[in-house]
């Protein structure tokens, strides 16, 4: 429990949010015996507490800051939408300027015949509408038995009942969740699941093992395949080469639909606006996006389909049930134009081709210290794995919460990084300098070895 003098030193605020709020993701008991950090502004690069300390957004709020924070054009053109037109319904034939705007964009930037979009209000409900129409595309096709979906070990698409259920299981401990038409295959991890394999043998693996799971369901029965370029909350898990195109390739032969979850990887986190083909060479049915599409402005997702699953969705008795009230909000769309104009204009994505791979050199200099088992990643999506012993790659007990220990001993030195379980994970804006660059690095560092040494002290065994 805690003490009368932790209650005195609390604010309003922090009284506030113990009193009424649910945390997402979040140790509820732990929380109950946690401080607070009360973030109240946030200009560039950095946020800043109620104390004006100055923190480097090393996480870009949630993958998503990517333009930086506090653009002043970025709060005129959403003023002047809300001035304009605050919102109107989107359902039937209602339509406004900016997301028809909004559409077009899109379907410029994506990928092959991918031109037809669904605006939902964030990635959970991107995906979990995309697996709602698939099923649907499958029905109007006189095949209804196409319900199974084939997803990976250490996936995240979400947090609806559906999405949950499609990521890790890890994320479902405790609670309910669909189990009968969702597949889990080996996540593409090579420092846990590859181990003594090469690179090409691993990838081998993991396209044998889809192949067999294919043929032990029936293809007759699978809708699709939903997979993230580079898998993000579930450790920044990059697939080895050639992994893309292979599965894709795989799925086409046994004519299964392949959605790309581009909710982390789009809008310039890998250096393009979408990653799946400009990166990985694919062209998938359907791609998801939603964080760096308005960079966290203002909340927005998508689905991008192909004009061939429309065709069979727009068909004679082509009644569609799906939608969400604020599906193309105005002010969100404005957001989302005025982001992508600032990454084009900027030139983010070339920025982030040609800082991040000294982001991952830097970074890699980590894997030398204690605690350090595997520095991974890309460009500007990167992750520390940490482990009690290097040569047997032990996790540490979970009571030891060792990424949020080296998060907070990097958050007192004035970086903010993100703690999951026994990693740390940087997504930082965008707009990051390479000064900065290396500071996250250096302040990682100094937090990494003092927390080895509290961990010597407190007799915690580290090989």
């Amino acid at each position: 429990m805690r003490d009368s003098s932790w209650d005195a030193k609390m604010n309003e605020t922090e009284r506030q949010d113990r009193r009424h709020l649910v945390h997402p993701f979040t140790d509820l008991n732990f929380m109950e015996r946690s401080e607070r950090t009360v973030i109240v502004r946030a200009k560039g690069n950095y946020v800043f507490d109620e104390a004006g300390t100055r923190y480097l957004d090393g996480l870009g709020g949630m993958w998503c800051s990517n333009i930086g924070h506090g653009r002043d054009e970025m709060a005129s053109a959403v003023a002047d939408q809300i001035g304009t037109l605050d919102y109107y319904s989107p359902f039937d034939d209602l339509t406004n300027p900016v997301m028809s705007q909004l559409g077009e964009t899109l379907a410029a930037h994506a990928p092959g015949d991918l031109n037809r979009v669904i605006f939902t209000t964030g990635g959970s409900t991107a995906a979990d509408s995309t697996i709602r129409m698939i099923h649907h595309y499958w029905t109007r096709l006189g095949q209804p038995g196409r319900r199974h979906i084939l997803t990976r070990d250490h996936a995240y698409h979400g947090s609806t009942y559906l999405t949950a259920s499609l990521s890790d299981i890890s994320y479902c401990e405790g609670w309910l969740r669909e189990e009968g038409i969702i597949h889990h295959l080996s996540a593409p991890y090579s420092y846990r699941v590859g181990v003594g394999l090469s690179e090409a043998e691993f990838c081998d693996f993991l396209i044998a093992e889809m192949k067999a799971k294919i043929e032990e369901i029936g293809p007759e029965n699978i809708a699709c395949f939903i997979g993230e370029p580079i898998l993000g909350s579930g450790g920044v898990i990059v697939p080895p080469a050639g992994y893309h195109k292979r599965s894709f390739e795989l799925c086409r032969s046994y004519g299964i639909l392949y959605v790309s979850d581009e909710v982390v990887t789009a809008f310039g986190r890998l250096g393009h606006i979408f990653a799946s083909d400009e990166r990985f060479g694919i062209v998938p049915d359907v791609i998801t996006c939603a964080k760096g599409l308005t960079s966290g402005y203002v909340p927005l997702g998508a689905a991008i389909f192909s004009d061939r699953i429309y065709d069979v969705l727009a068909g004679p008795g082509g009644r569609f049930n799906n939608g969400f009230t604020y599906s193309g909000h105005p002010v969100a769309c404005r957001a989302a134009l005025k982001n992508i104009e600032i990454i084009k204009r900027e030139r983010l994505c070339e920025r982030v081709r040609t800082l991040g791979p000294v982001f991952e050199r830097r970074l890699a200099e980590l894997s030398a210290l204690p605690l350090v088992g595997e520095v991974r990643g890309s460009h500007f999506m990167m992750c520390v794995e940490y482990v009690a012993d290097k040569q047997r790659r032990t996790l540490f007990d979970d009571d030891a919460r060792i990424g949020k220990r080296i998060w907070r001993n990097c958050q007192k030195r004035g970086l903010l990084v993100r703690p999951l379980s026994h990693l740390n994970v940087l997504s930082p804006p965008l707009t990051l300098f390479e000064e900065e660059i290396h500071r996250i690095v250096d302040v990682l560092r100094e937090a990494i070895l003092e927390t080895a040494d509290d961990l010597t002290r407190e007799r915690t065994r580290v090989a």
